[in-house]
């Protein structure tokens, strides 16, 4: 078993985004990577999620500690994330080949992979990276070199991790209603505050938001952001407790707390009035993160639904040649694939936005929550399913099953649940007209495709303009209108978005390869009808393994897809 050989989305996005020495190295370190997560890292996690992390607040002589003992499983997982592979690193520094940090879209896809052994770890490895992200762009060079250092250090005698705490008792969305307070003493910051949702407590490095003397009342601009080292200059603990660790219903493995800030020494970081402004680089690389990680939450979980009934025989023959079952696997197989098709894309766009392409950081700004939206959300749903393919079975604690169900649902609620995170999508329409920013930019994508992608690519470029003339009318309606509204329409531009990609993706691999397999699946997706559903299901196989498809097949399913969804339009 190796998770990377067996993805045929991960090849698909491998092919179309990275060339010459980027692919062979990509290559090399995800075939390294999935062989690893498939055997080691899947029983270590198994382990870890059944031996959840303990707090010990004080030691044998009643002094207080805070330490969190971990599990042996967890600490050899987190030894594999932060060191040998270097997920926390991959974009600061040069590593498995790069003589510098290597693009975004290699960080990203090895999580993809990690992910699909091991989800809790994976949260505070994001927050590592974002936390270097975030002092590197925003901090003194000066005061902070040596935490940013740290943090993307791939030595375990050096290497730091990163935590934001964000989250209070009273304020969790509306973080205008922050209460923890940064006093300056002897010229020195000291936070004092109550955060109530603090994942990777005792994190080496915290990125957290604070009030400040002076700052507008009632407003995020009141808000600053600061830096915490959980160990002083003096080697001393600095000033806050642990008060307990959250039982939760996923994400066992990694644990988050309750923490009380009682005159914590802190850094600050940037402007004061831009802290939530800062804070919120922060939150959008972990949207980001969050979207990747219910991508793989989704392969992982339809490849052992694939998997098992391959091998299960009902009615005296396996249960994948069930037609039923077929159906089932293929939407699944579809759901999967389009995911990945949007996290790759949009970490190309990140790519570009921080090499100071305007477009892109417009692009990247609205992609990112629309991504966590809808694919954080159908994580739920596809690894439902996929547990329920397996029967009684599914439901038990010893199969990975119910522990992905379990990790699914987290995706959606923390960096903004799905309302918090469609509002986000409405700020970008009403600020800079996003919905118009999207489908020029999807438009052009279908205009460069081959003759191949003919009747694709009209229904989509018609789907674009029906998208903008829905987009203005929900702006130029009432703001409660807009609200109830947004959700349904931010679903819509992200299926649009990945149906779109899926096209994009089939007609590189026909322009270089000479295999339809992809053009198949983007119809697939494009179209449910029973008439397309049937063309595909006779080539299931080559959906879940990602074998060839010929051409004739290919188009038929095309032209088949073409005047159902121009008849329903």
């Amino acid at each position: 078993m190796n998770y990377a050989r067996r993805d045929p989305a991960l090849h698909a996005v491998v092919r179309r985004w990275t060339d010459g020495d980027d692919r062979v190295k990509l290559d090399a370190l995800l075939d390294t990577l999935g062989e690893d997560a498939a055997g080691r890292l899947d029983a270590l996690a198994a382990v870890a999620d059944k031996n959840p992390p303990v707090l010990r607040q004080f030691d044998r002589d009643g002094i207080r500690v805070d330490d969190i003992d971990y599990h042996p499983a967890y600490l050899e997982l987190c030894d594999a994330a932060y060191s040998r592979y270097g997920l926390s690193a991959l974009s600061h520094r040069g590593l498995h080949g790069w003589d510098a940090a290597p693009p975004h879209l290699v960080k990203y896809l090895a999580s993809y992979v990690f992910v699909q052994a091991e989800f809790g770890l994976a949260c505070p490895v994001s927050m590592t990276d974002a936390a270097a992200r975030v002092l590197k762009l925003f901090g003194d060079p000066d005061v902070f070199d040596r935490w940013i250092d740290g943090l993307t250090s791939t030595d375990p005698a050096t290497s730091m991790t990163g935590a934001m705490f964000m989250t209070e008792p009273q304020a969790g969305t509306d973080i205008a209603m922050t209460e923890t307070v940064a006093e300056s003493r002897n010229g020195e910051w000291r936070l004092t505050g109550k955060k109530w949702f603090a994942s990777n407590p005792d994190a080496d490095v915290i990125v957290t938001l604070a009030r400040f003397p002076g700052g507008e009342d009632g407003s995020t601009r009141g808000v600053g952001m600061f830096m915490v080292p959980k160990t002083l200059a003096d080697g001393t603990r600095n000033s806050y407790t642990i008060d307990r660790l959250k039982d939760k219903m996923g994400t066992r493995s990694m644990p988050s707390g309750e923490v009380t800030l009682a005159g914590a020494f802190a850094l600050q970081v940037g402007q004061l009035d831009r802290g939530f402004l800062q804070m919120a680089e922060m939150v959008n690389t972990s949207r980001l993160s969050n979207a990747m990680r219910a991508s793989a939450l989704m392969r992982r979980s339809v490849r052992d639904a694939v998997d098992h009934t391959r091998q299960r025989i009902v009615f005296g023959k396996p249960l994948f040649e069930h037609s039923l079952m077929r159906a089932t696997l293929l939407e699944l197989c579809l759901e999967s694939e389009a995911s990945l098709a949007m996290v790759g894309y949009s970490a190309q766009c990140l790519q570009s936005a921080d090499g100071g392409d305007p477009a892109a950081k417009q692009l990247i700004r609205v992609l990112t929550p629309l991504a966590k939206h809808f694919i954080c959300k159908k994580a739920r749903v596809v690894t439902g399913e996929a547990m329920e393919v397996r029967g009684g079975n599914g439901y038990i604690e010893e199969w990975a099953h119910a522990r992905l169900v379990r990790d699914s649902h987290l995706g959606s609620i923390w960096e903004g649940s799905s309302n918090v995170i469609a509002l986000d999508v409405l700020r970008c329409l009403r600020k800079f007209d996003a919905h118009r920013h999207i489908a020029a930019a999807m438009t052009s994508m279908l205009t460069d495709l081959g003759s191949e992608c003919a009747d694709g690519r009209a229904v989509l470029v018609d789907a674009w303009e029906q998208l903008v003339e829905r987009g203005d009318r929900l702006l130029a309606g009432s703001n409660d209108a807009a609200e109830a509204g947004c959700a349904r329409y931010a679903n819509a531009l992200a299926q649009t978005i990945m149906q779109t990609l899926l096209f994009d993706l089939a007609d590189h691999s026909i322009t270089t390869t000479g295999d339809y397999r992809g053009l198949l699946v983007a119809n697939a997706y494009l179209d449910r009808s029973d008439d397309v559903s049937a063309e595909a299901l006779r080539h299931l196989e080559a959906v879940a393994d990602g074998t060839s498809v010929d051409r004739e097949s290919a188009l038929h399913v095309s032209s088949l897809a073409a005047s159902t969804v121009g008849a329903l339009r």
